[in-house]
């Protein structure tokens, strides 16, 4: 949480999510409640409003597969019982779900790769969701532009994967919120980027350290950028689980990049970060021009978001 996407050509005084945009052949956008948050997809390739609507549907129909099964707030999901049955030894037949295959395996993966800071198993059990919502949002962005929606950005609860143009010759700009003003101090522009962003601020400490088996409660927030969310989701909960200290000295695989907020609100970057920068000034994080966006977010602000780092 913490990246919110900066939009524009919005109509005043009509929800996001009230359903998608369209006008003869054109993009739209979407916002729904899943994984407990507001996910938003914004498509600006033109395509015909039939075929943008499949996709849409494809898209939240993928997700909400995603929340069944790796749910650890559902009992019944395929990922609690397999947490339930791993100390019996007795492995339940969603082990060999491939999804979870592949996202149990790339955990592992990125345990090593961060000395243990990203853990599916810092809670004491199972639990990958560290990496589910980016790894989800990373699936439903390929997929669109697989089909042909080549200029869109998935915002999952504000870890955000832009592709393309956002208008004619014109980036995306993805704006990153200070932990501890309501205030965007930082926007980013890109046509093929990931960003996720880890803090305590908004659900209070729930990273745990795993060395140390405690929530963190600083630095204010971690937010990485790269080519891949999932990846940039688990560097950015790894490197918060560290602590400011020893996560500026952490070097990060090229060619990810991070930039780190500090309690007293400096912010240090690594230089490929700070070359997605256009703007340092701080601006309202929630934009009075921008009502639809400004409702969005009061809606979701009400239901926790499980899956956020």
């Amino acid at each position: 949480m913490g990246a919110s996407l900066e939009t524009t050509g919005t109509s005043p005084g009509t929800p996001a999510g009230a359903g998608v945009e369209t006008t003869g052949t054109s993009g739209g956008r979407r916002v729904e409640m899943v994984m407990g948050t507001a996910v938003g997809i914004d498509v600006r390739t033109p395509l015909p409003p039939r075929l943008l609507d499949r996709l849409l549907d494809d898209a939240f129909g993928w997700l909400r597969w995603v929340d069944d099964t790796f749910s650890t707030y559902k009992p019944g999901s395929p990922i609690s019982r397999l947490a339930r049955a791993e100390p019996t030894g007795l492995l339940p037949e969603a082990h060999e779900i491939p999804e979870i295959r592949e996202v149990l395996d790339r955990c592992a993966e990125l345990r090593e790769a961060t000395a243990g800071y990203f853990d599916a198993y810092a809670s004491g059990r199972l639990d990958p969701s560290g990496y589910v919502k980016g790894w989800a949002a990373e699936r439903v962005s390929r997929a669109l532009a697989a089909a042909g929606a080549a200029d869109h950005c998935v915002n999952a609860g504000g870890d955000v994967r832009v592709r393309g143009w956002a208008g004619p010759d014109r980036a995306w700009r993805i704006g990153i919120r200070h932990p501890h003003r309501d205030v965007v101090c930082k926007v980013l522009a890109a046509r093929d980027l990931a960003v996720a962003t880890s803090g305590s601020y908004a659900r209070g400490p729930h990273i745990i350290d795993p060395h140390r088996a405690r929530p963190v409660t600083e630095p204010g927030s971690v937010t990485v950028a790269g080519p891949d969310l999932a990846v940039a989701d688990a560097y950015a909960t790894a490197l918060y689980a560290m602590g400011s200290t020893r996560a500026r000295s952490f070097a990060l695989p090229e060619p990810y990049d991070f930039l780190i907020i500090t309690d007293d609100g400096r912010g240090l970057s690594t230089p490929g970060f700070a070359r997605h920068v256009i703007t340092p000034s701080v601006t309202p994080a929630r934009p009075a021009t921008q009502p639809d966006v400004r409702r969005a977010e009061g809606q979701a602000s009400g239901c926790r978001d499980r899956y956020s780092t």
